[in-house]
């Protein structure tokens, strides 16, 4: 939906999930199995793979300046059942927060995405689309981050059309 480049990073695994409903449309990705194969979610993970989708989406809103989409599992709470470990690098002693090796979990995977980005300072710039219809994740890389449609083509043009023709009334 965006012409937006991917999040930086391991935000992009984030995104990607978010992006999977399309709210305008109802199609969700995650109902095919090439849709969960991307993320690895077993059918039988779909339920609580939506949940997290669905929080995640409230916090880029939240980032964004809006109030969730609808009531949501807290992020956090979310986030806390995710088994992770602190990988250190014995080459040159670097540490970081990291998902188990191999086929880890999903809300693992997301996790140590969000740590890494609340680190390297980029995690607030992930935001969702503030047209009702859209709430896309999208990378603000505006200078001030105050980005607020996916697209300025279609969410933000759509948006400022309905601003000109209120005020005409």
């Amino acid at each position: 939906m965006s012409e937006r480049s991917a999040a930086p990073g391991a935000l992009a695994l984030v995104e990607s999930l978010v992006n999977t409903l399309d709210l305008e449309t109802g199609a969700d990705t995650l109902d095919t199995e090439k849709g969960r194969g991307r993320f690895a979610v077993p059918e039988e993970g779909l339920e609580e793979t939506r949940e997290l989708r669905e929080s995640l989406r409230a916090v880029l809103l939240a980032h964004a300046g809006h109030p969730p989409h609808r009531p949501v599992t807290p992020l956090g709470e979310l986030l806390s059942r995710a088994p992770l470990y602190l990988a250190v690098d014995q080459q040159d002693g670097s540490a970081g927060i990291a998902a188990p090796a191999g086929t880890a979990p999903l809300l693992s995977r997301v996790a140590a995405a969000v740590a890494e980005a609340l680190v390297a300072g980029t995690w607030s710039r992930l935001k969702a689309c503030e047209a009702e219809d859209c709430h896309w994740a999208y990378y603000d890389r505006s200078p001030a981050g105050r980005g607020r449609w996916c697209s300025m083509q279609v969410c933000g043009a759509r948006a400022k059309m309905r601003r000109y023709r209120a005020k005409e009334k």
